[in-house]
């Protein structure tokens, strides 16, 4: 930092030498550039700590080169000299670094610019999360209500939506989670035609298989696995995609030049799932009976025949119906979530992925309890 002579390096020093009038010198000779060899304060500390001292003043004409590794040193002692009530005189150090001591003391350090973790008590942890629980249940209510006028509005004639944009939709969350959709159930099929086999073999009822894998896909696991399927595919893509446009401030471009967003983005993506979610479920639950059908054809030694005849009988036009209903319901939860989510998103790219897992989370999470709400009303009025 400060270079006082060109010399070859000398060892640094720093020494206490007390003195009979109360006054501490300070020794401090060499080279302050090593910082492997720097010297320890200590003896100087413990001078200090003895008691006896009022002041303390240095003795520099040794003090060869130096940079901030002795401005270290030298702050450290002045804050050991206020701690112990003791004059810390810097007029015998060198010019350049008597100002940076006086520098560094000019401002004192705020006492409250330290961030400090503060942990609240328990009762204003619950009370924040039930806050937090309202205002997204508040959301969630006026985002719904909010569909539910754009869709009258759309049924009048009225609603600012173009009805290209929602067959681009259809086509996104449709025809292209074919693949997806087919891989899972099958193989939902196959567990389910696996995991009956084993039990009902038990029974001498392996023919029974069937009527297992036809109900429950029928009833269950074709709409449950479908929603849960679109809900990390397609409402993770409607949450990245409006988060998107409201960290590019595209949504404020509308309201400027007057188009209602969410008559223009929201609308057609609910449409769009709740047109493709009944056709999708059907397609699930031909994709797990046929998964059914591989496994017992090939391990159970069921006649094809015999297999799709109980198929027929056990599935009834209610469950059938149920199934669908029930997968509408999680289509438009998918969308509602993944759109709520979206439009909520913050305005950086880090608010996009924080949406989109949110979407997700959420759209899941409102699925399962949906699903237990239908089997408990279900149970109830015996369907």
């Amino acid at each position: 930092m400060i270079a006082m002579n060109t010399s070859a390096s000398i060892a640094p020093v720093l020494a206490a030498q007390p003195a009979n009038d109360g006054t501490l010198r300070v020794r401090l000779a060499g080279d302050w550039l090593e910082r492997k060899a720097m010297p320890s304060a200590s003896a100087v500390q413990q001078e200090l700590v003895k008691g006896g001292v009022k002041a303390m003043q240095f003795d520099a004409h040794e003090l060869g080169r130096w940079d901030s590794a002795l401005m270290v040193r030298i702050l450290a002692l002045h804050d050991a000299c206020a701690q112990a009530g003791v004059e810390f005189r810097a007029e015998s150090l060198p010019e350049g670094l008597a100002k940076l001591v006086a520098l560094s003391q000019a401002v004192p350090e705020k006492k409250d610019a330290a961030r400090k973790e503060v942990t609240n008590s328990f009762l204003e942890r619950v009370g924040e999360s039930g806050l937090e629980a309202w205002t997204g249940g508040r959301a969630m209510l006026d985002f719904l209500g909010e569909s539910a006028v754009s869709l009258f509005k759309l049924a009048r004639g009225q609603a600012q939506c173009r009805w290209r944009d929602i067959m681009e939709v259809v086509e996104a969350c449709g025809p292209r989670a074919l693949g997806i959709v087919a891989l899972i159930n099958f193989l939902v099929g196959l567990i389910l035609a696996f995991v009956g086999a084993n039990e009902l073999a038990k029974f001498d009822a392996s023919i029974y298989t069937a009527d297992l894998v036809a109900v429950a896909s029928v009833r269950e696991m074709g709409c449950i696995m479908t929603g849960i399927i679109l809900c990390g595919r397609t409402g993770a893509a409607f949450a990245a995609q409006l988060g998107t446009m409201k960290v590019n401030q595209e949504i404020e471009a509308f309201q400027t030049f007057g188009i209602a967003p969410f008559e223009f983005l929201v609308l057609p993506r609910i449409i769009a799932l709740l047109l493709m979610m009944p056709l999708l479920v059907i397609f699930a639950d031909l994709i797990s009976i046929a998964g059914g059908f591989v496994v017992a054809t090939l391990t159970l030694d069921v006649s094809s025949q015999v297999y799709l005849s109980r198929t027929v009988e056990s599935i009834k036009l209610t469950s059938f119906l149920l199934g669908i209903c029930k997968g509408s319901f999680f289509g438009g939860i998918v969308a509602l979530t993944g759109c709520l989510r979206g439009m909520q998103c913050g305005t950086n790219a880090a608010a996009v992925g924080l949406a989109t897992t949110s979407a997700v989370v959420t759209g899941i999470t409102l699925i399962i309890a949906a699903d237990g709400l239908f089997a408990v009303v279900c149970s109830v009025l015996g369907i």
